[in-house]
This record gives C-alpha cells, structure tokens and sequence, in this order.
C-alpha cells in the first residue's frame, strides 16, 4: 500500500501532530491501496498559520510572475498526466480510458483556462475619479469531493493562485490519491512556501475548522447540499465569503421535433458517464407526450448496450460506484423507485451479472416517472434516470424548473426559437443546447440550492477577489 500520512504545510511534507490512519479503498477490488492520516484543529491551525504568512509575500507577485509559476505548474502536470489518470481511477473507480480523456484532463483545461484569463484580466480600471482595484481576498480553504476529484481541485487552485491569494486543501478522504500527487507538482512548481498546504481529513475534524477558521477568508466548497448547509452555517460565525456547488437533479427536456434517437442515446450516455457520479448529470428525462413512447423503446435499446467493466480495462464501459456507502444509498434508491410504481425499463437491484467484488451497478432506467416521486427529486448520485413525459412547453419549464436545484438543464428541439425561449425560462446555471458540450472557460454554477458563485476561467475569478474603490 501506498504511505501517503504526510501533509503539505509551509514547503514541506510533515507528520499529523497526531496520527490517525484511514486506509483508502479500490472501489472495484474493495483492497485496501493506500493509508492517510486524518487531519485535526492543531494541524489545520499549521497550515492557515503558513498561508496566512505567505499571503503579504504573494499577493504582492506582477501578473508575470504568477504566471510564470502556473506555466510551470501546467507543465509539471503534463508530464505527470498519465499518473493522474492512474490514481484517479484506482481512488474512485473511474475506467483508464475515461480517466484519462476527462478526468485527467481537467486539470491541463483549468490551469490553462486560469492563465488565459490571468493574461488578459483587468484588476485596476478608473471610473470618473474612482480608480476600481480587485485584490486577492487573502487565505482560501477548499473541501473537494470525490466523484471529480482533480477537476474540483484544479478549478479552485488555479483561479486562487492567479488572482493571488494563499490557500489550505482538503481533498476527500475517499479519493486522496490524486490530490496527493498535484501537492507533489505544486512542490514542484516552486510556488513559496505558504502559498499552498494540503491537510487531509474528513468533514467534521478538517472541513468543520477550516469553514469556521477566523484566519481563513472564503471558503470555497463542492459536495452535497446538506454539507454545504453545514459549511455555510459554521463560516457565518466570522462572516468569510462562502461559495458552494452543490447538488443538482438536472432536467433533460426532449421535444417532439427534436432527432429523438440521438436526443435520448445522447442524454443516456452523458447521464451513465462517470456512473452517473456527476452533480450535473441529466437524471430526469422530460419527453414530451406525443414522442414519449418511442423514447422509451431508444432508451431500453441504448441501455443494453452499456457495459459494465473493470476500470483497469481500456474503452467505453462504465465502472464501480466509489464506496460501499453510496452503493448502499443507489439500491435503496432503485428500491424507492419501483416501490413508488415506477416502470423499470432497465437495470435494477443488486450486481451486474458476473461482479461479486467491487461496486457496480446495473444501469438502471425507470419510466412512467412523475415528478412527485422521491427518484425524481432526491439526487441519486448513481447511473439511475428517470423518463417523464409532459404535454406542453409550459409544462416541461414547470416540471423541470420543480425541483430545489438549480444547477444545470438540458433541452433537445429543432425550432432555435423554442431553444432560446425555453433556455432564458429554466432556472438553471448552465444551460445545454441539443447535446453541446461545455468548455472550460464557461461558467460553472448553479442556482438555488445548487450553490453559489461560479468557477472556471474568469468567472472563477471574482469570487478571490475583493473590490476596492480609490477616490481623489
């Protein structure tokens, strides 16, 4: 197993001023693959203390000089990409060949996304005689998941080193192997001592302190709803800047004039992606009536073709849930839902054929859904979708505007009219026409209960900054 009990503060890899081991686990072997130290007040307090010191030093570097440093950065992380790929899919069971096309590539696509920005990024500007100044917002604490690990690391470091501020990482205790490994290449860059420390621990010994450290300025966090909530109400004590990107139960709408073959095997597949690990994956399937049908037969035609696999294995299969515990969360869930009536078209309960170790599951489709039903609101956080139909336009924005997330939708039509109309109505962060993908300088939020703020490329700015206006 991996020894990997150290943590990063001040410059250097350091002890736990006390230890307490966790071993982490292959979600597709169930084998123990590394040991962590979780973390605590006194080594957290270490860890602001050094970022706290580091931050007169730093947030005082030109534009070049940081960019200089995350160019490094960048190349350090090329080098090292199939590492990457490998870790992430050992932590949390990603199969290579996706782990290495996204995963992976998240981390070149927002470090190279920060440094875009940072070249062209306006931090002073005069409005009559009131000279606009944006400066770093001071010490940073991040709490990353683990279904997306480098991406939500990586998209939170890379706009807080360009804009200047110091930081402490807690990566998930789940999946702390890739988040070791980028520590590895931030020591490598050469960043000064201070400016990046990585503790590792869970919620309430490490994100629990860092969300209500006095010496931190925002924190900035990705999880579940109910966490953020926690998050929010132990920052409020000092009153930092909290930004959150939470759940999502996103809707995929589906009108009768759009290609419905594509519209729904397009929507499967970016909805069993990841195995459906993915707080903005399309879980509910709005169809519109007169179409619903057929879309029922595509959907149980498509989800027969999706295979189940190792993740050590090359190609286009899906893997392992990421634990035990949310295996336990997506069987009882499927249970719900076939309690509730739902129509099962595909998958089920229990294992894939042939998978006795490990966490798999069945792709799993339920139709004849309304959205009343606890699968149609609660996040399943697993390859399970549900197929609603609806009548009108106006009633699938009702249906999918029902619903306290507000993080991404989908829609598939053919009139570029109805596209516009129906997308400036949902109330979502990020909208998807007919199948697009979202590049990485694109804002990245959502709205309600979601989260706030946004990240990726510029947007990912403004929440590390503070604005100061100078008058004379």
């Amino acid at each position: 197993m991996k020894d990997l009990r150290q943590f990063y503060i001040n410059g250097q890899w350091v002890n736990p001023v006390q230890a307490n081991d966790l071993n982490v686990e292959n979600p597709a072997t169930e084998e123990m693959i590394a040991t962590i130290s979780l973390g605590a007040t006194a080594d957290v307090d270490a860890a602001v203390a050094a970022a706290k010191a580091a931050f007169p030093l730093y947030s005082k570097f030109s534009v070049d000089e940081r960019i200089a440093l995350m160019e490094k950065l960048l190349q350090i992380y090329m080098d090292r990409y199939d590492e990457v790929a490998v870790a992430i899919s050992m932590e949390m069971g990603a199969p290579i060949s996706f782990a290495t096309a996204a995963q992976a590539d998240c981390g070149v696509g927002h470090i190279s996304a920060g440094l875009e920005a940072l070249k062209v990024f306006e931090f002073e500007r005069q409005i009559e005689n009131t000279r606009i100044v944006k400066e770093p917002i001071g010490v940073c604490g991040f709490i990353t998941p683990w279904n997306w690990p480098i991406n939500q690391i990586t998209c939170k470091v890379a706009p807080a080193l360009a804009t200047g501020c110091t930081m402490v990482l807690k990566p998930s205790e789940i999946a702390p192997l890739s988040g070791y490994l980028f520590t590895e290449m931030m020591h490598q860059a050469g960043f000064p001592a201070g400016v990046y420390n990585m503790v590792n621990g869970d919620g309430p010994n490490v994100g629990a302190v860092i969300s209500s450290h006095p010496d931190i300025d925002m924190v900035s966090f990705t999880g579940s709803t109910r966490a953020g909530i926690l998050v929010a109400k132990a920052a409020a004590e000092t009153v930092k800047r909290v930004t959150q990107e939470l759940g999502g139960k996103s809707p995929n709408i589906i009108f009768e004039d759009a290609d419905i073959e594509t519209a729904v095997s397009a929507g499967i597949a970016n909805m069993m992606s990841n195995t459906g690990q993915s707080c903005n994956a399309p879980s509910r399937m709005l169809v519109q009536s007169s179409v619903y049908d057929q879309a029922v037969q595509v959907a149980k035609q498509t989800a027969a073709q999706i295979a189940v696999d190792q993740p050590t294995k090359e190609g286009e299969h899906i893997g392992p849930l990421s634990s035990r515990v949310q295996f336990d969360k997506v069987q009882g869930l499927i249970k719900v839902g076939m309690d509730e009536g739902a129509e099962l078209i595909a998958g089920g309960l229990g294992k894939p054929e042939g998978f006795d170790a490990g966490y798999f599951v069945k792709p799993t489709i339920f139709a004849g859904v309304n959205n009343q039903m606890a699968i149609a609101q609660e996040e399943i956080f697993g390859p399970v979708l549900t197929m609603i139909p609806f009548e009108s336009e106006e009633q699938a924005i009702e249906i999918a505007n029902d619903t306290p997330y507000g993080l991404a939708a989908y829609l598939s039509t053919g009139n570029d009219e109805r596209a516009k109309r129906v997308a400036g109505q949902l109330r979502a962060g990020m909208v998807s026409l007919n199948s697009a993908s979202q590049n990485y300088t694109a804002p990245f939020g959502g709205y309600k209960q979601s989260g706030n703020g946004r990240e990726w490329g510029e947007f990912g700015f403004d929440d590390f900054l503070e604005i100061k206006g100078i008058t004379g």
